[in-house]
């Protein structure tokens, strides 16, 4: 018997720890919208204090995301963003995107079908894997997961610096972030092995922790009952943030996808009238606003463009204008960041006083409750022997000295 999209509801995300943070995540939203601006230069002038703000990676964008990923905690958002830039060093992520040549990239593409094709109705890219497809002994004699890692890096690069700025200039808003199927027909447990894992668990960590709130919602479709197990195995390596912006979908998954996306802009292969039979599939063309020549000019005009990567279209630095801003905002906050680190010596410095009161009084205490002690014994009318006045001359002795 066919199993029907009802049959797959259990698999949605509907726990209760998911939903609850979505709700959350929601209201934290709204509350904070309006003070995103102020947020945001917080954050700024708490890294400059820090010696840490390079013009090229602390954009506006770039640091609201982070301060997303840790809930609008300014500590938090810093440490995490800290981490990102030591890993952006290690890796050497700028040479990546400049240098790196991904020669294998067409038969990797034949054994692990995946591409963006095209935006949603919100005017965001779409990216799409086909998970159920995919050859995995095939896929490491084209290439290796290190290999594969860097190439998902520059793609990363290029979304950042291209797809999204060009997704925003085509649909006149702001875009930064992706919609993303992924189809897992046939996909169960067997396919889970200790490579693919460890493939999964690097690009995880990456998207994660360097290229946080980038996902906008991710579709898992074709999702059979031999899925449901695995998907327990996969929820354990994503954070409550990325969960909640999950839907795991049944056979029947077409109405919930033409919701977000169009037709037109739609895979035949996923329900939609799209074959892109001139680029050799939907997936191997990377079909978008971002491969418009007007637009691609208009974002070129607005930056200073570093070496291209392969394909001619990655851009590596900030506009010029972004940079003025940038300094005129360090020049505006320089003496609150004076009077911040004037009033953080202060602080330690009263504290040392009450540290030094504190020792203080514990002397007092004590020379009291000798005093205390002498008192008692030299009462009137009370017969002392000689032996007790010396232990009271000597006590005294003490606390005159």
């Amino acid at each position: 018997m066919q199993e029907t999209e009802m049959d797959y509801r259990d698999i949605q995300i509907s726990d209760g720890d998911a939903e609850e943070y979505s709700m959350k995540s929601d209201s934290l939203n709204e509350e904070q919208s309006s003070n995103n601006e102020q947020t945001v230069e917080a954050f700024c002038n708490l890294l400059l204090l820090h010696g840490h703000l390079p013009s090229k990676l602390a954009d506006h964008n770039t640091l609201l995301r982070f301060l997303k990923m840790r809930d609008f905690d300014l500590e938090k958002s810093k440490d995490a963003f800290l981490i990102y830039l030591k890993w952006r060093m290690d890796s050497k992520v700028d040479m990546i995107s400049k240098k790196f040549k991904f020669e294998e990239y067409g038969e990797v593409k034949k054994h692990y079908p995946h591409g963006f094709h095209k935006v949603d109705k919100s005017g965001r890219p779409i990216y799409i894997e086909r998970i159920g497809m995919v050859d995995l002994t095939a896929f490491l004699k084209a290439t290796t997961i290190e290999r594969y890692v860097k190439y998902h890096i520059r793609e990363q690069e290029k979304t950042l610096s291209l797809r999204y700025p060009a997704c925003s200039i085509a649909s006149e808003k702001h875009v930064s972030s992706t919609t993303t199927i992924l189809d897992v027909s046939g996909v169960g447990m067997s396919n889970f092995s200790k490579t693919a894992r460890s493939l999964f668990m690097e690009i995880q960590k990456i998207d994660s922790n360097y290229y946080p709130e980038t996902l906008h919602r991710l579709f898992v479709v074709n999702a059979s009952s031999g899925f449901r197990m695995l998907w327990l195995a996969l929820k354990t390596f994503l954070d409550a943030r990325t969960l909640a912006k999950v839907q795991v979908l049944g056979p029947n998954y077409l109405g919930e996808l033409l919701e977000a996306i169009d037709p037109s802009n739609l895979p035949t292969f996923l329900g939609g009238n799209c074959t892109c039979s001139d680029h050799g599939g939907c997936l191997f063309s990377d079909e978008g606003p971002w491969n418009d020549p007007d637009i691609k000019k208009r974002i070129q005009e607005t930056s200073t463009v570093g070496d291209a990567d392969s394909e001619g279209q990655t851009m590596d630095k900030v506009s010029e204008d972004s940079l003025a801003n940038q300094k005129e905002v360090a020049d505006k906050n320089m003496i609150t960041l004076k009077k911040y680190a004037a009033l953080k010596a202060a602080v330690k410095e009263t504290q040392q006083k009450i540290e030094m009161l504190e020792i203080s009084l514990h002397e007092t205490k004590k020379v009291l409750n000798g005093l205390a002690e002498i008192i008692e014994a030299i009462k009137p009318n009370q017969m002392q022997t000689g032996l007790e006045r010396k232990t009271i001359v000597k006590k005294m002795s003490g606390l005159m000295s």
